[in-house]
């Protein structure tokens, strides 16, 4: 490559004013610099500046004028220094300047330095950081860790006290319970916040990241909501005092397209040569595949399994013998990690996730990962390569909005200037994406009269208030009204909660016997949980006598391994995969049912009735609590198993809180912990991931 000319074409581009194009050719050309070691020119550097690419800046090749903005926008963003690019600096400011803003920006943009940036030089005494789920929660997690802990207490369960200084993150249904805690919060954040409409996630969710967005932001100071690809926001009552901030063209990486589709023609044996190619000429680098669905993550997996030999590393043959061991020997991703290859969804294990991103981002450790939709929910990963093998999903037409958000993890500043996205079936048409934010029926239960005519229209007014009557009659003014303030109901659909008030009114017999839910003896729970299952039928995803079994059988799950648990489920035709489905089921969907009818049926029934140690087991999939949330930090239960059995910490203890454990663990001491027998090297693995979410142990985690 001509290097000058290619600059000189650059900086024709951007006489001409089109810099979008300039800023495209130009990561171009920083890419080929990187991939043949060659060194910037002070020319290059100056249209980097032109741009406004600011940390792409080769500094000891920069002329004075280049160097001084390297370091005029290099800012703390937390126990570093960054320089920030143009963009990323003019919202900082605005942050600063205490606007209140929404902002649409590409994955690559860097929106997460803002935030630390403002953190770091602001000192907020409480931020409050909402995520769509789990999985993002542990990422941003880390990172805030990391950089903050120092001063600040991070929080992300609900059972935790606020301290002088905190960092709240959350999914919103965390958030919601977690409200009574907070009288002020200086900074609101909400990542992802399109998921508020109910075309972006299922109405429950949207409209519990609404309630969150309406009860946080009335207590917040000041408020900060990100989102990827939104062009437009409709007017709507939850940012009409926010200034919107599009900043789609600001990339920093570059996305080359491959259009194989074109010559795949929809031949099923072309597109699956067409996988193999490119992951045999990508042997070495880090590749995202795209599946759409679980079906077709089979399909994918079972191509990748049929076409590639077990990879000569002893790392992922520990790994395969400890998913062997703990989950199951013939399970899909027991047989495809020793190929190189890890599965993504929203159902596995959250340590199992954590650990297989943790490979992914090794370089001697997992090189390509399958995935749905979950890859751009859940984690701020990336790779040099995607490839979208089906352009659905799960049984709907993949979107443009979703499209860009999957092809938006190709390429990472620094590592991967270009990201060659392979596009194996046509890509949706192109459109721009409005955010249309009305207020839903859900919510009406929620909102004050006060507050009617500036959410709702005359039709859910009524609707508001023929709720409010209906429910009134039944708990009583005052109850009802300090259960609403409480924000002890979880469920956010109101004709689901009217509907248990008046099964619990008209039919107190038939409730008789729920003390029996907080017995030992799992055979007398059976009527009960049919009377649960059936107050909500949909979403149950199998047969009610089979969950109801299922729910006796993890009853054991703190007891027995999952191995021996899926013998017994065996009987019951529910494997490993379906077994992380319904888990999630237990510990969410019937734990939240539960959690409602426990609290309307002490006002319509019986106050001396009180199943929360039933609620307490189920929404911990029954396991002790403390054990639930480690593997939100990267511990596998098999690990805590292990640690108790040794008699080396006692999880089932009231006075076990996650600090305890982790003031106890750091005094354990690294050394120690390595001479209790896991039976496994892969020790090396788990503990490592594990302790690098402690903010004491950053600076010998890498000894791990």
């Amino acid at each position: 490559m001509d290097v000058f000319s290619k600059c000189h074409e650059i900086n024709d581009l951007l006489s001409s004013k089109n810099s979008n194009e300039a800023r495209d050719e130009l990561i171009k050309l920083l890419n080929y610099h990187k991939t043949n070691n060659v060194q910037y020119s002070p020319v290059l550097n100056n249209l980097i500046r032109e741009v406004g690419l600011y940390p792409y800046i080769e500094y000891e090749t920069s002329n004075w004028q280049e160097k001084f903005v390297f370091d005029a926008f290099k800012i703390d963003v937390g126990k570093q220094y960054a320089t920030l690019h143009m963009e990323q600096s003019l919202l900082l400011k605005k942050l600063l300047d205490n606007k209140n803003i929404a902002v649409s920006a590409p994955t690559s943009f860097g929106k997460s330095f803002v935030i630390d940036a403002f953190i770091q030089h602001k000192q907020p005494k409480n931020v409050v950081l909402i995520v769509p789920t789990i999985a993002l929660m542990d990422e941003t997690r880390r990172r805030i860790y990391k950089k903050f802990s120092d001063k600040y207490k991070i929080i992300t369960t609900t059972d935790v006290e606020l301290a002088e200084y905190n960092i709240l993150v959350f999914p919103q249904e965390r958030a919601i319970n977690y409200i009574n805690h907070l009288k002020e919060i200086d900074l609101l954040i909400v990542d992802e916040f399109y998921k508020a409409s109910s075309v972006f996630d299922s109405p429950d969710r949207s409209s519990i990241l609404l309630k969150a967005i309406i009860k946080l932001g009335r207590i917040a100071k000041q408020k900060y909501y990100l989102a990827p690809n939104i062009t437009k926001i409709s007017n709507n009552s939850f940012t009409k005092d926010m200034v919107f901030e599009e900043l789609l063209n600001c990339n920093t990486v570059f996305l080359e397209k491959h259009n194989l589709y074109l010559s795949i023609e929809n031949d099923t044996n072309k597109k699956s040569e067409a996988l193999i190619n490119i992951l045999e000429k990508n042997l070495e680098k880090k590749t995202l595949i795209y599946a759409g669905t679980y079906s077709q993550t089979d399909n994918v997996c079972n191509l990748i399994q049929t076409n590639f030999s077990p990879k000569e590393s002893e790392l992922l043959k520990h790994f395969q013998d400890w998913l062997s061991i703990n989950y199951d020997p013939n399970w899909q991703l027991t047989n495809i990690v020793i190929r190189g290859t890890g599965i993504h969804n929203g159902q596995l294990h959250r340590a199992l996730s954590q650990i297989q991103i943790k490979l992914f981002e090794e370089k001697n450790g997992l090189n390509n990962m399958v995935s749905t939709s979950s890859i751009i929910e859940g984690v701020n990963t990336s790779a040099e390569n995607v490839i979208i093998w089906r352009n659905k999903n799960g049984r709907s037409n993949l979107n443009d909005f979703t499209y860009k958000n999957i092809i938006g993890r190709g390429g990472r500043m620094f590592r991967h200037f270009v990201g060659n996205i392979y596009l194996l079936e046509k890509p949706p048409s192109q459109k721009s994406t409005e955010l249309d934010l009305p207020f839903p029926d859900e919510l009406v239960n929620d909102i004050a009269e006060s507050d009617y005519s500036e959410y709702l229209n005359q039709e859910q007014i009524n609707k508001a208030i023929n709720l409010k009557t209906e429910m009134e009659s039944i708990l009583g003014k005052n109850d009802y009204y300090l259960l609403l303030k409480s924000n002890l109901l979880q469920s956010s659909n109101p004709e689901l909660l009217l509907k248990i008030a008046i099964d619990l009114k008209d039919n107190k017999t038939e409730w008789n016997g729920l003390p029996y839910l907080n017995s030992d003896n799992n055979d007398s729970w059976d009527r009960l949980l049919y009377k649960f299952i059936k107050l909500d039928p949909g979403g149950w995803d199998i047969e009610y006598n089979k969950f109801v079994s299922f729910v006796k059988i993890i009853s054991n799950n703190w007891m027995h391994s999952i191995p021996d648990l899926l013998y017994e489920l065996d009987d019951i035709d529910i494997g490993i995969n379906k077994f992380f489905k319904l888990e999630r089921n237990v510990s969410f969907k019937l734990a939240a049912l539960v959690n409602d009818v426990n609290e309307l049926q002490k006002i319509i029934i019986n106050d001396n009735v009180d199943i929360s140690p039933f609620l307490y087991k189920a929404s911990n999939a029954f396991m002790p609590s403390l054990v639930y949330q480690l593997e939100e930090y990267g511990l596998p239960r098999m690990l805590s198993k292990k640690l108790e059995k040794h008699s080396i910490y006692d999880f089932q203890s009231k006075n076990s809180t996650i600090y305890n454990f982790i003031s106890f663990f750091l005094n354990l001491g690294e050394k120690n912990v390595y001479h209790i027998h896991f039976g496994m090297n892969l020790i090396n693995i788990l503990f490592h991931i594990f302790m690098m979410e402690l903010p004491l142990l950053m600076s010998r985690s890498s000894k791990m």
